[in-house]
């Protein structure tokens, strides 16, 4: 992304456009809303499995394990290889290419067990939940969480998935690229749609959907409800990737207190590190504010690169430089010249003589040369 010359700055990472994800809503499945198991070629069944909703398969037409004890149940209705079905499997496309046309929050995701996920599009390869793994989703009512998976989503048998904070498994939803397996006695939360097939495990139980685009869904003693209830318009979730706002910083001074703010937009708001370089001495960058602050102690000219980051991608960064000049000298003061005063007039220098002792003694040395004339003036007499 090209970042504003905000630090004064050359910008390391570089991208056309902002990257921006919004779910207005959750994924819109159409008329596949109403299916708790929508198979392409077919849905196959063992054991005493209960779907909840609506079952169909197109273009395929087997549904097999329906019928007669041992035998699943439906709830809703049944469509094989009507227009009921056909138009599902036409919304369900388009589902799937609204899920995995959203800018991811966090990609690189793989094992999912011991996390708890906020709401956002995680994106990975093969998305996996281990044998008796728990994966939470903790938010509000009208949260939002799309996975996407370029491969397969494999859940081992019993593991876990909850929502908390209100939450429902309404807006959870797991865009598969080809294979889904849920395994044995997992208690799964959300709606799969899957570009191949479908496998839920003996026990394994789902609250949400089974739609797969691609070939078969097989059950094998589940149940499988699919949420209602759901609200259409739930808040957007979106995100922006950082872009910098902030001026160049100024020149500093040993000795002189020292502030400048880093500043970048973004939602959710951005994180900054300094990832190459050094800060002048005696400076320190707040991550949270971005506030670069502190009281230089060294003279010089550093350089050092800061990172904006909010965990959608592209990073942003950029190289700026910070110059702190040595402390100003202070001079002395300058000496008084001799003979100036606060008059103006000229003075003699001070001797160190007291006037109070010298009148003193001119008194006294009066009065003896008065006593000695009256002496010798009575001696001649």
């Amino acid at each position: 992304m090209t970042g504003v010359l905000a630090l004064g700055i050359c910008v390391a990472s570089a991208s056309s456009a902002t990257a921006a994800t919004v779910i207005d809503g959750p994924i819109d499945l159409g008329t596949a809303e109403t299916f708790g198991v929508l198979g392409a070629s077919a849905v196959t069944n063992t054991g005493p499995s209960v779907v909840n909703g609506d079952l169909g398969v197109s273009p395929g037409t087997s549904i097999t394990g329906f019928e007669g004890p041992p035998a699943g149940d439906v709830t809703g209705t049944i469509h094989q290889t009507d227009a009921v079905a056909s138009q599902a499997q036409t919304d369900l496309t388009d589902a799937i290419g609204d899920a995995a046309g959203l800018t991811p929050t966090t990609s690189g995701v793989g094992e999912l067990a011991g996390l708890s996920l906020t709401p956002g599009v995680y994106s990975g390869g093969e998305l996996s939940l281990s044998t008796g793994g728990l994966l939470t989703l903790a938010g509000a009512a009208d949260s939002i969480w799309v996975f996407q998976a370029a491969s397969t989503l494999t859940v081992g048998s019993a593991a876990q998935i909850q929502v908390t904070g209100g939450a429902t498994s309404c807006n959870v939803f797991w865009q598969i690229g080809s294979s889904a397996t849920i395994g044995s006695g997992a208690d799964f939360v959300g709606t799969v749609m899957a570009g191949a097939a479908i496998t839920a495990n003996t026990g394994a139980d789902i609250e949400g959907r089974l739609l797969a685009n691609g070939t078969a869904v097989t059950l094998d003693t589940n149940d499988i409800t699919v949420p209602d209830g759901c609200e259409p318009g739930s808040e957007p979730v979106e995100t922006d990737s950082p872009e910098f706002t902030s001026e160049a910083p100024s020149s500093g001074t040993v000795g002189t207190p020292y502030t400048h703010t880093v500043t970048a937009t973004g939602t959710p708001a951005p994180t900054y590190t300094v990832t190459d370089g050094t800060l002048p001495e005696g400076l320190a960058l707040d991550e949270v504010t971005g506030v670069i602050s502190g009281t230089p102690t060294t003279p010089g000219t550093f350089t050092f690169t800061v990172t904006a980051s909010n965990g959608t991608e592209p990073d942003v960064s950029a190289i700026t430089t910070i110059t702190i000049a040595p402390a100003a000298v202070v001079p002395p003061p300058a000496p008084v010249a001799p003979g100036t005063g606060t008059s103006g007039a000229a003075e003699l220098p001070a001797t160190g003589t007291d006037p109070a002792l010298a009148a003193i003694l001119a008194t006294l040395l009066l009065a003896l040369g008065a006593a000695f004339t009256v002496r010798r003036a009575a001696r001649r007499a």
